[in-house]
C-alpha cells in the first residue's frame, strides 16, 4: 500500500510539488491576515461564570480592565502639579474608543470616601481604575496605542491589571517564540549536518520543518475566527509541530540515502522509503495525534484549542513527509548528497549500538532493575506537585504588568490582598425585597467568622453597628444611603447580583484561603438566591477539579488507542503494551523533574524565573504531548527491528540489528528534538520555560536510558513473545507491509 503510495507519488511529483506551493501560499496569506487569540479560560466551571455574571452586569468595576499607578518622587497627591498631570493624562485615555470608564481620585464625581481608597499612605502614588469594552477585553491588539496615550508626562506611569496581563503575555508569548525559532534553528541545522554531512540533505527536515509550523499556525489562526484558541496554541503548535516535521523527515531521507546506497533506482528508492520510513511516519504521526487528542476531552477549556492546533500541525509535518518530500527527492536523486561537509556520519555506524544492545541482552535482568529504580526516584518529586492557576508571576519580572502589581502590594496592600469574591445572584432586582437584604448581611456575619477571614467587604457591611433591620432600612431607602453606600451600590449590586468580598492575608494559593473558599460554598442558599464564588483561590480550586474529573478518561483514551494503533502496525501483543509501558516511565522521570526544577526552585538562579506552583494543565499537556511523540522513536525502533525479524526469525538478533540500523537515527532525531525543546526553555512565560524544559528531558530520557537500555532488557527477557499476535491481527499487518521490502 505504501509502496504504491510512493511510486504515484514518483510519478506525479512535479504536480505534487505544485499543489504543496499553492498551499504554503495560502498558509502565509492566512498568517498575515492574523487570528483573535484569547486567554485561557474553562467554560462551566463556578468560578468562571461567577466571573461572567460579574463582567457583563458591573462592567463599570473594571474588574476586566486596568489599573493606572501614577507616581511622583517629590510630588504628593496633594500637589495641583500631581492633580493635573494625572488628569491630562486620564483626558488622554478616556478619547479612546476602548475605554468605558475611567475614574481617579481627582475627578469631580468621586466621593472623599472613594478617593481616599485610591491614595497611597505614602501620599506620592495615586491610582486610577479603567473599565474597557468588551471588544477590547477580549483583542489585545489595540492595547499599544492605548497604553500610549498615558506617556509622556512628568508623572511615572505604571499599568497594570488583567487587561494590562493579557497584552503583556500577548507580546512576551511572541517574543519567546521568534526566540525561540531563532535559537532552535541554528542547533537543528548542526545536528543534521552531523548526522548527514550534507548540506542538502540536511536542509531538507528543516524546510519541512519550516512548512509543517506555516501550515499549522495558519490553521490555528484561522480557527480563532470560529472558536476561543488560548494564546500558547501557537508556541505550542510550533513547539510539537517543528520537533515532529523534523524528525520524520529525518526518517525519510536517511532511508531515501540507505535505498540509493544499494543502487536502486531514484523510483525505486523513493517506494521503498515510503514503504518503509513513510510507514513508520504515518503510524507515528497517528499515535502522536491520538496523544493530542487527549486534550479534546477538556472541552469547554483552552486545553481543547491546544489539542486541535497540535494534531493539526502533526497531520500537516505528516502529510508533507508522505508528499512534498518524496516528490522533492524524486526530482534530487542522487543530488540529495550535494553539498559534502567532511566526511559525515556513515549510514549504519560501526556496530557500536548493536555490540551495546548484546552487551545488555546478556544480563537483562542487571540491567532493567536499577534503570527502573533510577526512572522511579527521579519521578519521585511529582508526589508532592501543588497546583494553581498563573497569575501576575507568570510573567517575567521586568513586564510592566508585573510592576505594576508589585507597586499595588507595596503602596496599596488592601487592593493587592487576597479576595474571595462572593457572588449572590437572585432572579430579581437584589435589593427589592428586604428578606434578601437581611440574608445577604447574615451571609457576611458568617463569612466574616470562617478561620482566616480578616473582614467583608460590602454594602451590608458599612455599618456592622446597626441591627441587621436598621442596615435594610439603609440599604433599600436611597434617601437614606451615605456617599459610601451609594459607592458600594454603583460597585457592587447589578441586575440581578451583588457582590461581596473577603478578605484575607493568606496567599491565593495557599491552603487557608482554600479552605475560606471551600467553608463559603458550604452556605448556597441566599434567601431566594444563589451564591457562586470566584477570584484566583476559588479558580484553582475549579480547575483542579474540572481536570480531574476528566483527565482519567483523556488518558485512558490515549492509552488504549496507542496500543491499538501499535497492535495493527507491529502485528504483536505485547510490544504495543510494553511500549506504553516505556512511555509512561520516561514521562514519570519528566514529571518528577518538573516539580523539583520549578515548584521546589531548584536550579531557579540558572534558568531565572519564580519557582512556585505548577499551572494545573501542564502536565496534561505534557503528557499528552511526549506521550505521542516517544512513539516517533519506538515506531522507528521496533519496525526495523521487526524487519530483521521477519527476515531469520531470531528475536535476539532482530534486537541487535535493528538498534544498529536505529540506534544512531534515534539519538539524531532526539537530539533535534532536545534542541528545539530547549530553546523553548528560555523563554519568558514560565508555562512555556516548564514545558520546553519537561518535553527536552522526557525526550532525553526516552532515547537514552528508556529505548537503549530498558528495550532490549526487556524484549531479551520476552522472547519470541514479542511478535506473537492473533492470526487476524498478523494478516492486517501482512497487508500493510505488502510491497514494503
Amino acid at each position: 500500500m505504501f509502496a504504491a503510495w510512493g511510486r504515484w507519488v514518483y510519478a506525479h511529483r512535479r504536480a505534487v510539488l505544485a499543489v504543496s506551493a499553492a498551499f504554503l501560499v495560502a498558509s502565509l496569506a492566512a498568517l498575515l491576515v492574523g487570528g483573535r487569540l484569547t486567554t485561557g479560560r474553562i467554560h462551566g466551571i463556578e468560578g468562571d461564570t461567577a466571573a461572567e455574571l460579574v463582567d457583563r452586569e458591573l462592567p463599570q468595576a473594571g474588574a476586566s480592565g486596568l489599573t493606572v499607578v501614577f507616581g511622583h518622587a517629590e510630588w504628593t497627591t496633594e500637589d495641583p502639579r500631581f492633580q493635573d498631570a494625572a488628569r491630562a493624562a486620564l483626558g488622554r485615555l478616556r478619547r479612546d474608543p476602548s475605554v468605558l470608564r475611567a475614574r481617579s481620585p481627582f475627578d469631580d464625581d468621586v466621593s472623599t470616601v472613594e478617593a481616599s481608597t485610591m491614595m497611597s499612605l505614602d501620599s506620592h502614588h495615586a491610582i486610577a481604575t479603567v473599565a474597557l469594552r468588551p471588544a477590547a477585553t477580549a483583542d489585545t491588539r489595540g492595547y499599544p496605542a492605548l497604553r500610549r496615550t498615558l506617556g509622556g508626562g512628568p508623572l511615572e506611569v505604571t499599568v497594570t491589571g488583567v487587561g494590562a496581563f493579557r497584552a503583556d503575555l500577548d507580546a512576551v508569548l511572541e517574543r519567546d517564540l521568534q526566540r525561540a525559532e531563532a535559537l532552535s534553528a541554528p542547533l537543528t541545522l548542526v545536528v543534521l549536518l552531523a548526522v548527514f554531512g550534507s548540506l542538502v540533505a540536511a536542509l531538507l527536515p528543516a524546510g519541512i520543518g519550516a512548512l509543517a509550523v506555516a501550515a499549522g499556525v495558519a490553521a490555528v489562526m484561522l480557527l480563532s475566527w470560529r472558536m476561543e484558541v488560548a494564546q500558547y496554541a501557537v508556541n505550542v503548535v510550533s513547539l510539537v509541530g517543528l520537533g515532529v516535521a523534523i524528525d520524520y523527515s529525518l526518517f525519510m531521507v536517511n532511508r531515501f540515502r540507505e535505498e540509493l546506497d544499494r543502487e536502486r533506482s531514484v523510483e525505486d528508492a523513493v517506494a521503498a522509503t515510503v514503504a518503509t520510513a513513510g510507514r513508520a511516519v504515518a503510524f507515528s504521526g497517528l499515535a502522536v495525534v491520538i496523544g493530542l487528542s487527549g486534550l479534546f476531552f477538556f472541552r469547554g477549556s483552552y486545553l481543547a484549542s491546544l489539542g486541535l492546533g497540535g494534531t493539526l500541525v502533526v497531520a500537516f509535518a505528516a502529510l508533507y513527509a508522505l508528499t512534498f518530500l518524496p516528490a522533492l527527492l524524486a526530482v534530487l536523486g542522487p543530488d540529495v548528497n550535494r553539498g559534502r561537509i567532511g566526511r559525515g556520519a556513515q549510514t549504519h555506524s560501526r556496530g557500536f549500538w548493536k555490540a551495546l544492545a548484546t552487551r545488555v541482552m546478556r544480563r537483562p535482568v542487571a540491567v532493567l532493575v536499577p534503570t527502573l529504580a533510577l526512572l522511579l526516584v527521579l519521578g519521585h518529586p511529582f508526589l508532592k506537585l501543588n497546583v494553581a492557576i498563573p497569575d501576575f508571576g507568570v510573567l517575567p519580572a521586568s513586564t510592566e504588568t508585573r510592576r505594576g502589581h508589585a507597586l499595588l502590594t507595596e503602596h496599596f496592600a488592601e487592593r493587592a490582598a487576597t479576595r474571595v469574591v462572593l457572588v449572590a445572584r437572585f432572579p430579581g432586582a437584589p435589593l427589592a425585597r428586604r428578606d434578601r437584604v437581611l440574608a445577604l448581611r447574615a451571609l457576611s456575619v458568617r463569612v466574616a467568622a470562617i478561620p482566616g477571614v480578616d473582614r467583608v467587604e460590602s454594602l451590608v457591611d458599612l455599618d456592622p453597628a446597626l441591627e441587621p433591620d436598621a442596615i435594610a432600612d439603609v440599604v433599600m431607602d436611597p434617601a437614606q444611603r451615605t456617599e459610601g453606600h451609594q459607592l458600594f451600590v454603583r460597585d457592587t449590586v447589578g441586575a440581578h447580583v451583588v457582590v461581596l468580598s473577603a478578605i484575607t492575608e493568606a496567599p491565593p494559593a495557599s491552603e487557608a484561603a482554600r479552605a475560606i473558599v471551600r467553608a463559603v460554598r458550604a452556605q448556597r442558599r441566599v434567601a431566594d438566591g444563589q451564591l457562586l464564588v470566584t477570584g484566583q483561590t476559588a479558580m484553582d480550586l475549579d480547575t483542579a477539579s474540572y481536570l480531574r474529573a476528566r483527565v482519567g478518561p483523556a488518558l485512558g483514551f490515549v492509552v488504549v488507542m496507542t496500543m491499538l494503533v501499535l497492535l495493527v502496525l507491529l502485528g504483536s501483543v505485547a510490544l504495543p503494551i510494553k511500549a506504553v509501558l516505556m512511555n509512561l516511565l520516561s514521562i514519570t522521570g519528566s514529571f518528577g523533574a518538573l516539580v523539583w526544577i520549578f515548584q521546589q526552585g531548584h536550579l531557579a538562579h540558572l534558568l531565572k524565573f519564580t519557582p512556585g506552583p505548577i499551572d494545573p494543565s501542564l502536565p496534561i499537556v505534557m503528557f499528552c504531548a511526549t506521550f505521542g511523540l516517544s512513539m516517533d522513536y519506538e515506531v522507528l525502533m521496533l519496525t526495523r527491528m521487526q524487519e530483521e525479524y521477519a527476515l531469520h526469525g531470531d528475536n535476539t538478533r532482530a534486537v541487535a540489528e535493528g538498534l544498529e540500523r536505529s540506534g544512531r537515527l534515534v539519538t539524531s532525531a532526539a537530539a533535534i528534538m532536545v534542541a528545539v525543546f530547549s530553546a523553548f526553555a528560555m523563554a519568558d512565560i514560565i508555562l512555556l520555560k516548564a514545558l520546553g524544559v519537561g518535553m527536552a528531558l522526557a525526550v532525553a530520557l526516552d532515547a537514552t536510558v528508556v529505548r537503549i537500555l530498558v528495550v532490549p532488557a526487556t524484549m531479551r527477557l520476552l522472547g519470541d513473545w514479542n511478535w506473537w499476535a492473533p492470526e487476524f491481527v498478523q494478516r492486517v499487518q501482512r497487508r500493510l507491509n505488502r510491497g514494503g521490502h
